[in-house]
């Protein structure tokens, strides 16, 4: 395969350097995002009942996000530590914090598996699972839980990887990944009618695959980076270090997950029928392809800020930050362009029209009609938190983002309550969203005024050292 190679992102062009880094990163999360589109569009037009599997995906799918949040919390954090240790040249620190992270992971993904198969059937029950397609979603829960240890160290491998400079492994072993994820999807639910159980085996096996060829180049490029000291194995003023950075994340997904939890739950309650939850599952899930493109993108800001803050290239921080909000501006108003002018067509697209009816085809359309039209707004948000925790801001981050679901969830149930029906559920995204987006960019601007000041302490400690040599007359 190559040499493994790790890539500073403290030099070079900031225009190019952040588009060759970032653009394999939205290349990971829009191939990602299909997998769980392929689940939707095999089961919706394959399974035996089309729209109540897609209701038991998209339910399982609530529950599936709240244990992710943790893995999504040990990657993002895991990568900002080793962005930061390698701008700082302490190759000792980097080889350490990965060997920290995929010990300390292990763990936490064997807590979390076992919490998730003893609370899932309680879990459902909660949500408010309607009874004819609760043991089909039960089933597919039980199966991606299975599968969380590939998920936790594929995840955390592609962090670490993206901190090191390299986006472009993780997002060639994805796409393969993602193909063999397609082929599985049919043969499981078209061929052999596993229906939703066989979705799920899919992307079990899928994710196994991505998961043991990332660690295998991982374990390469780590090998490769030399430290004059021998590192440790595990270090707990490491793990200190990786759960003040990964607290804020896991934090921030789970106020997401969660808040989602609660509007399921009133989106299920609006009709018998299971009309809404078909509706919002398959537009929800259109639009996260596009949020979820921008956060990883993102998130590669993240990695660029922390490397560049720790080498003291603090002008580097502040220009790439407006970069970054031209190219996700830019990606985000392709999806608006594309949601807002076809959303019959990406509903029908993943719900054979037999099991589509016109009530639940609405919901869909309405969703992505309003919601699309905020998503230039949600992409100021999503970078502004991504710069601020890359320069460890970690309080603002979480302040933004928890604005962000608590908004959501109560003006869903306020608006839904005061007659808006499933419009109310649109509006609250779009609220949500507006106020957070300001939040963030406020807290954004104190960085950027915490960056100047050590900007100016730097420069004058190298004037103090400037003048203190003396000078030396050779005539």
């Amino acid at each position: 395969m190559g040499k493994s190679k790790t890539v500073n992102l403290t030099s070079g062009n900031v225009w190019k350097t952040l588009l060759l880094y970032c653009l394999p990163l939205f290349g990971s999360a829009l191939v990602q995002q299909l997998y769980s589109l392929v689940d939707l569009l095999v089961v919706g037009n394959f399974a035996k009942e089309g729209a109540l599997a897609v209701d038991a995906i998209g339910n399982a799918t609530v529950i599936i996000n709240i244990l992710l949040a943790f893995a999504l919390g040990a990657n993002g954090g895991c990568s900002v530590v080793v962005a930061r240790h390698f701008g700082e040249n302490d190759f000792k620190k980097v080889r350490e914090t990965v060997n920290t992270s995929l010990i300390s992971a292990s763990v936490l993904c064997a807590a979390i598996m076992a919490l998730g198969f003893g609370l899932g059937n309680v879990s459902l029950s909660a949500l408010g699972v309607h009874g004819n397609y609760f043991d089909d979603c039960l089933e597919y829960l039980y199966i991606y839980i299975g599968s969380l240890p590939f998920v936790f160290l594929y995840n955390l491998g592609c962090g670490i990887c993206s901190a090191l400079g390299d986006s472009k492994t993780p997002f060639i072993f994805l796409a393969i990944s993602s193909v063999m994820n397609v082929g599985l999807d049919i043969c499981f639910v078209y061929l052999l009618h596993w229906d939703v159980a066989g979705a799920a085996w899919a992307t079990f096996i899928s994710q196994a695959v991505s998961c043991a060829l990332t660690l295998f180049v991982l374990m390469r490029k780590v090998r490769s980076i030399k430290s004059e000291e021998k590192p440790k194995a595990f270090d707990k003023r490491l793990l200190k270090e990786l759960t003040v950075a990964s607290v804020p994340i896991i934090l921030q997904q789970s106020f997401v997950s969660v808040g989602n939890f609660f509007v399921n739950r009133c989106i299920n309650g609006l009709d018998e029928r299971g009309d809404a939850t078909t509706g919002f599952t398959t537009a929800f899930k259109v639009v996260v392809v596009a949020t979820m493109s921008v956060v990883a993108m993102s998130n590669g800001f993240s990695n660029f800020a922390s490397q560049n803050r720790a080498a003291g290239q603090y002008g580097r921080v502040r220009k790439g930050f407006w970069i970054m909000q031209l190219y996700a501006m830019a990606i985000t108003l392709v999806f608006v362009a594309t949601f807002v002018s076809c959303p019959e067509f990406l509903t029908r697209l993943f719900i054979q029209q037999d099991k589509l009816n016109d009530i639940a085809l609405g919901y869909s359309v309405q969703y992505l009609k309003i919601v699309s039209c905020f998503l230039p707004v949600v992409s100021v948000k999503i970078v502004s938190d991504s710069a601020v925790r890359g320069c460890g801001g970690n309080l603002g981050f979480t302040v933004s983002t928890f604005t962000d679901l608590l908004l959501r969830v109560i003006l869903v149930y306020i608006l839904v309550a005061c007659g808006w029906g499933f419009s109310g559920v649109c509006w609250s995204w779009a609220i949500g969203w507006s106020i957070s987006a300001f939040i963030a960019s406020g807290f954004w601007a104190l960085m950027v005024k915490k960056l100047k000041k050590e900007q100016t302490r730097a420069d004058l400690a190298d004037k103090e050292v400037t003048d203190s040599v003396p000078n030396v007359d050779i005539n």
